[in-house]
């Protein structure tokens, strides 16, 4: 005997507990000669009748009835594991990968993990800390954290921070020692902290600008991190100027540990932005950091 299909048992127990061949048609979806010659096919192949058809009614026969009995229960325990297995695939689990500058991964991210790990116990983050422009794709990343302006144009881009601004600092027993600058090429004078970056080949230049002229200092000093930490406690420590993200300045200009300097030609900039294949139908994990992430906020 030809082993029956699970489609042809479950179109026999739709139209065994129906009653209908109508109704049975409409619950899975086809036509209702479909279902029939489904049906007629089945009884071939079992060669016994599962159902007595009348005009009015159909009825499953002593065999149709023992069948069902015996299919029904497991079929439905099928549909619930399937069901499950959906559900499975929509819930937020796995590891998802992120290559980020310190920057972003301490201002950002860290905040939006202790927001949301704590609801989603399958969920596993993976963050790397890189400055260098990585090809996500190439390196194993679900995703990136870049300036809006660094990302290519073939990625999805969502912005999750507000505009920034950078803040030149130095601690007041630094400023005993050292004039305050009032123009960009006073920074040549002084012992500035300096960043080198990958992306950049060599040591970073700090991006000035004031009534539309933009200014590139090369700066100079006896310190180089590629730490942002490092340069924060450098700064506070009284080795020399730093140019920093403003946010992590804010509290320490707030407590007087640290005194700003050239604020006028600190202008904001847009901020950062997470980013994945375009092409990529991104996982229900990532999904969920997408939405935690992304920036609601005003401009």
């Amino acid at each position: 005997m030809a082993q029956a299909n699970f489609n042809d048992l479950a179109a026999f127990a739709a139209v065994a507990r129906e009653r209908s061949f109508t109704r049975a048609a409409a619950r899975l979806g086809v036509s209702q000669p479909a279902l029939s010659q489904t049906i007629r096919q089945l009884e071939a192949r079992l060669g016994l009748r599962l159902l007595t058809r009348t005009t009015r009614s159909v009825a499953p026969t002593e065999a149709g009835e023992r069948l069902l009995q015996t299919v029904g229960p497991r079929l439905a325990e099928i549909e619930a594991e399937l069901a499950s297995l959906s559900e499975l695939r929509d819930k937020p689990a796995g590891t998802v990968r992120i290559t980020a500058g310190e920057h972003p991964a301490l201002s950002i991210l860290q905040p939006a993990l202790k927001r949301i790990l704590p609801d989603f116990p399958d969920l596993r983050v993976e963050i790397i800390i890189d400055y260098g422009l990585t090809d996500i794709v190439a390196a194993g990343f679900d995703a990136g954290v870049r300036m809006g302006e660094q990302v290519a144009k073939d990625m999805i881009a969502i912005r999750i921070g507000p505009p920034m601004r950078m803040a030149v600092v130095g601690s007041p027993d630094y400023f005993r020692r050292m004039p305050m600058p009032r123009t960009p090429q006073d920074l040549t004078m002084h012992n500035c902290i300096n960043m080198r970056l990958p992306t950049y080949g060599g040591l970073f230049a700090w991006g000035l600008e004031k009534d539309g002229r933009e200014v590139n200092v090369r700066v100079e000093g006896q310190t180089v991190f590629n730490s942002l930490g490092m340069r924060l406690a450098s700064a506070l420590d009284g080795l020399g100027l730093s140019y920093l993200p403003e946010d992590q300045a804010s509290p320490y200009l707030a407590e007087g540990r640290l005194v700003r300097v050239l604020d006028d030609w600190c202008p904001h900039f847009p901020g950062y932005h997470l980013y994945y294949p375009s092409r990529r139908h991104i996982s229900p994990a990532l999904a969920v950091l997408v939405e935690a992430l992304r920036y609601r906020g005003p401009d």
